[in-house]
């Protein structure tokens, strides 16, 4: 007697698309408990894991898994069209992943463009920091990721976006607000607040190490909002690559952006997808779409630079 079910195998591939419990749950119409225990009968049936669970981070699928999972969308698919002949092919998915701080300025054109573009694909979106972007990426869990060219390796493509200058960011009264520019070797001489991310701060330091610098770091801040108010209310020098309109952090107060002006400061804005994906398939298209529709958006984010100076 089998044991596993339709259900079961559509839970694996719920959690393996969308890399968490919580979101997956959603997916399939189920409790998170229930969603849990389920895959923990799963695996205890199969006699292996299926996915890693580690505290803070999304599930990342073992070897095993990402096996399992993909046979487990294949039944899927074969199921539905069993049950409509009709149904010439199974509806064609797709997960584009974001980081975080650019999400704002590029997640939802991003998706305006595929929606309209591939009105028969189902896509699904997150943003996220860096660790679960890449994580996604290399288990299977995303298709497309948008961000900065770090921590990522060969196995991947990459189409640049944009190439973006990071900005001091100090409150009016400070005595950079007036500069038309600073260098890492001047920022140097100040406190500064820096991203708690990890990939982000290791970047930002590497740049100062390049130069032989030893930077003073006040703060590390966990969200760009945070390091931007940190910055606004004089406790340190903020360094961020995100700049949002308007010069002005959550709690009110006035900030003015300073560009750094060491060239090997600017970072890439990537697409990044699998190398070697099916021309065929969704992701090829969608990476064909959002190349020409996020490089439009460069204008966009160059007037958001404009904006807070």
């Amino acid at each position: 007697m089998l044991y596993l079910t339709l259900r079961h195998y559509e839970y694996v591939s719920a959690v393996a698309r969308h890399g968490s419990l919580s979101a997956a749950a959603d997916a399939v119409h189920v409790s998170q408990p229930a969603l849990s225990a389920a895959l923990s009968r799963i695996e205890e049936h199969l006699g292996h894991a299926l996915f890693l669970r580690r505290r803070g981070t999304a599930l990342a699928l073992t070897p095993q898994g990402r096996r399992f999972a993909m046979q487990a969308q294949a039944l899927l698919d074969q199921a539905a069209r069993l049950e409509n002949p009709e149904n010439t092919g199974a509806v064609q998915k797709l997960t584009l992943v974001c980081f975080s701080n650019l999400a704002p300025f590029l997640l939802a054109p991003a998706l305006k463009a595929l929606r309209a573009a591939l009105p028969d694909v189902e896509v699904s979106h997150r943003a996220c920091g860096f660790e679960p972007l890449i994580s996604a990426l290399s288990t299977g869990g995303a298709d497309l990721a948008i961000t900065y060219d770090l921590g990522l390796d060969a196995a991947f493509s990459r189409a640049e976006l944009d190439r973006i200058t990071p900005h001091a960011l100090v409150p009016p009264e400070h005595p950079l607000a007036e500069r038309t520019g600073i260098s890492l070797a001047e920022l140097a001489q100040h406190p500064l607040v820096l991203s708690q991310e990890g990939l982000s701060v290791q970047h930002m330091l590497g740049l100062f190490k390049t130069q032989g610098l030893v930077p003073r770091i006040a703060h590390r801040a966990d969200s760009l909002e945070l390091l931007r108010s940190l910055a606004a209310n004089g406790e340190g020098v903020g360094i961020s690559y995100s700049l949002p309109p308007g010069g002005v952090s959550y709690d009110g107060k006035a900030l003015c952006a300073v560009p750094v002006t060491d060239t090997g400061a600017q970072e890439p804005v990537i697409l990044a997808a699998h190398t070697g994906t099916p021309e065929a398939s969704p992701a090829y298209k969608a990476q064909q779409i959002l190349r020409e529709v996020l490089i439009v958006r460069r204008s966009d984010l160059a007037q958001a630079d404009h904006h807070i100076n």
